[in-house]
């Protein structure tokens, strides 16, 4: 398994393998996750394998900003109001696809996007560097633990026969809670998940 340590060679080799329709395993404010190219299908059908997850469960996609995100997904008052309060950080919101967005959030497709923008300073810097939205969910097989250190995926993915093919290790992280999840594609925000961001 290929586990580097945070560094510019390991960041660098992270962009090319996105680029390359890899799937790559780093830090977030939460707990470790899983980064691939939702542009790429092929890509988000490797990330589904790796994992183990249902085709019809879509995963969140990794933005740099709302503005970017304004390109993808239809915000609306009352998420650009959360947002704007509370992002970057541990918080996604579910908003409707624009028309022609070619987002791939689960390989039986979905007309929404959970959107995140991460607080964690290497999640941030793959998104910036890659320049267009990334996958992020947690990085264990679907049903197991979230991770919090490069040896629990080890650990969960020693017998998978389709594992990620670079896990950047920044040592054990602090348990936090989950994100929390709203959805707010009908124009007003429902709690879907409670992490540590209230409503």
């Amino acid at each position: 398994m290929n586990i580097q340590p945070l560094s510019d060679k390991s960041i660098q080799e992270a962009i090319a393998l996105l680029r390359d329709g890899g799937v790559v395993a780093h830090a977030t404010e939460t707990c470790y996750g899983l980064a691939c190219d939702l542009g790429n299908a092929e890509a988000v059908a490797k990330l589904f394998a790796i994992k183990n997850r249902p085709l019809n469960l879509p995963v969140s996609a990794l933005f740099v900003s709302i503005d970017q995100s304004q390109q993808y997904v239809e915000w609306n008052e009352a998420a650009l109001t959360l947002g704007t309060q509370h992002l970057p950080g541990p918080l996604t919101i579910i908003l409707m696809k624009k028309p022609g967005c070619a987002l791939h959030v689960c390989p039986e497709g979905g007309e929404s996007v959970g959107v995140r923008i991460s607080s964690h300073p290497t999640a941030r810097q793959l998104a910036e560097a890659f320049g267009s939205p990334l996958s992020t969910t947690s990085a264990n097989i679907h049903g197991k633990k979230n991770p919090y250190s490069t040896e629990t995926i080890a650990e969960q993915y020693a017998r998978a026969q389709v594992v990620p093919d670079l896990i950047i290790d920044e040592g054990e992280l602090s348990h936090e809670a989950s994100s929390t999840v709203v959805d707010a594609t009908h124009g007003s925000v429902e709690m879907l998940r409670e992490g540590n961001i209230g409503l």
